[in-house]
């Protein structure tokens, strides 16, 4: 179909091939590059069909694509701005697809993705599959990569990936498209989301380090600013107060594995209830040992106290991790803490 006089009758896509076709072979190239074959097909068919288009046509084009620049200033593309684009013309599953595979390796065919994804993670996906279906993957992403992931897979099942290999012939089309498939509904869609990070996780996650002062100071500027994201960081952050949702059997094991050195101080400056959850889960020498100890301590300065604090804190965190203690989150789910 050619394109028409009207510039206002041009679509989307004949707008792209024209500028394309305008500025020239060699930056035409970089640009294809830089996208996924269907687009190059749509592109290519569009301008295969436009004929002749006149010099009103591609000068207004270039107007308008010049206003369209200058009026959004400085641009600033990130992850939040372009799903919010995409909101506007995909509906919301398609738009997740598109988020989960741009948050995920570098990469524009599966096998380049793959090949951006560290080998002891890749590996690590790996060997729970056949090792036939593992003798694809390694023969069809980089070798060097795939080397580095051989040799950190277990070495019997990579001697079974290795004979596999050797035996493979030419690998149909729909088992390859099987294993892409599996590969991108299991394995990248779930690296895509393990890697996404919440703004407000990572403020939480700042503010739980710096000293109490300091983070009371930040706090009260961000409500000033943002009472709402303010809410939410605070419902984000562990604090040494947040140990007291610990059961017995969780204060018992934080008690068994803190520093015995740093305890006294930390419950020094604890409130009433959360001193007698851990003296009350020691036997009774003990507990007493360590009043003695904090009653000796006399006066003491708060950032010793805070120090000793979030060593606890971070031990307790450690420890959920691990899945020895069970940290109980605001909402008073119960939910490991990493």
């Amino acid at each position: 179909m050619r394109a028409k006089d009207d510039y206002r009758s041009l679509t989307g896509a004949q707008k792209a091939a024209l500028l394309l076709m305008s500025v020239g072979e060699e930056s035409a190239a970089k640009i294809f590059a830089l996208m996924h074959d269907d687009e190059i097909k749509e592109i290519s068919q569009t301008m295969a069909n436009l004929g002749t288009v006149s010099s009103t046509v591609i000068e207004r084009l270039f107007v308008e694509f010049a206003d369209q620049i200058s009026s959004t200033g400085a641009m600033t593309g990130t992850f939040e701005t372009t799903e919010r684009l995409l909101t506007k013309v995909l509906d919301k599953s398609k738009v997740d697809q598109i988020m989960e595979e741009i948050r995920g390796p570098a990469g524009r065919t599966m096998w380049d993705k793959l090949s951006n994804v560290n080998e002891s993670v890749l590996a690590n996906y790996l060997k729970n599959e056949y090792p036939q279906t593992v003798a694809v993957v390694l023969s069809k992403v980089r070798s060097d990569h795939a080397s580095r992931v051989l040799a950190t897979l277990p070495e019997a099942f990579a001697m079974e990936v290795v004979m596999r290999m050797l035996r493979m012939e030419a690998i149909q089309k729909d088992v390859l498209e099987d294993v892409e498939r599996t590969l991108r509904n299991e394995f990248l869609s779930n690296l895509a989301r393990s890697s996404r990070r919440d703004a407000h996780e990572m403020i939480a996650e700042i503010f739980n380090n710096l000293d109490r002062g300091t983070e009371q100071r930040f706090m009260n500027a961000l409500e000033e600013r943002n009472r709402d994201s303010a809410e939410k960081v605070k419902s984000l952050m562990f604090t040494f107060d947040d140990l007291g949702k610990l059961d017995p059997g969780g204060a018992q094991t934080l008690l068994r594995n803190v520093d015995k050195a740093k305890l006294p101080m930390a419950l020094k400056g604890a409130s009433e209830a959360l001193r007698d959850l851990f003296l009350n889960n020691m036997s009774e020498r003990a507990s007493k040992m360590l009043r003695e100890d904090m009653a000796a301590m006399g006066p003491v300065r708060l950032r010793d106290v805070e120090e000793a604090q979030m060593a606890m804190v971070n031990m307790a965190k450690e420890l959920a991790a691990k899945g020895e203690i069970v940290l109980s989150d605001k909402k008073g789910e119960d939910e490991l803490i990493y």
